[in-house]
């Protein structure tokens, strides 16, 4: 059990300061000031845990009892203000980041809700929205569309991480690799989601010049 709490510590706290990052990088791009960057780096790396503890009743969140995430997330918000021309070397940086911590928080949500006795559907379920809920409140702070919404492997990628960890749990295979391999699976879906283009099917739309012509029949 000691392990488990220590493994839940890790994944937790490395989640939040990659997932604020990512909300830092994009505060930086929407050119917000200081105290705007700190909102989107505690919101972005937080959200998602701060779910998951309310749903399974985890309560008060850990992310508001422990001092700890308050203060991962101020250190990524300063390494942010301040070396922002580094990072942004990097091609997508807010992508990247949101990657790794959607992989960190997956496995986390999911082997937590195990911890508090929830059945293994609903943990590999609440292990997803763990994952999503950081970039989603990130995303809607900016006035984007969730990068969930979109037609590319989010959602799946930590379904598929948190759902590992879930049968790991079921084989009772050791914890740590097993979170491992969840977490190495989520960032591989979402790496090549990003670099290869690989996504979901999405509804078929009618282009500019098929409209008018369906509208010319019609009338």
């Amino acid at each position: 059990m000691h392990v488990t709490r220590v493994l839940l510590m890790v994944l937790d706290l490395g989640g939040t300061f990659v997932f604020a990052i990512s909300g830092a990088v994009a505060a930086v791009k929407h050119r917000l000031d200081i105290f705007g960057i700190m909102v989107l780096a505690f919101a972005a790396g937080n959200a998602g845990g701060v779910t998951r503890d309310v749903l399974i009743g985890a309560t008060p969140p850990a992310a508001i009892a422990d001092w700890k995430y308050l203060a991962v997330s101020v250190l990524a918000g300063f390494l942010i203000f301040f070396w922002y021309p580094l990072l942004a070397r990097l091609r997508n940086p807010v992508l990247w980041f949101d990657a790794i911590g959607l992989a960190f928080f997956a496995v986390a949500g999911a082997q937590k809700a195990l911890v508090y006795g929830l059945n293994p559907v609903m943990a590999a379920l609440l292990g997803m929205l763990t994952g999503i809920g950081g970039g989603m409140a990130r995303d809607v702070l900016v006035n984007q569309i969730p990068t969930v919404l979109r037609a590319d492997l989010y959602a799946l990628a930590a379904l598929a991480g948190a759902a590992v960890v879930v049968g790991g749990q079921l084989l009772a295979l050791p914890a740590v690799p097993t979170a491992v391999a969840g977490g190495v699976l989520c960032f591989a879906l979402r790496y090549m989601a990003i670099e290869h283009g690989w996504h979901l099917p999405a509804a078929r739309r009618l282009d500019p010049n098929d409209e008018h012509s369906v509208k010319e029949r019609s009338s």
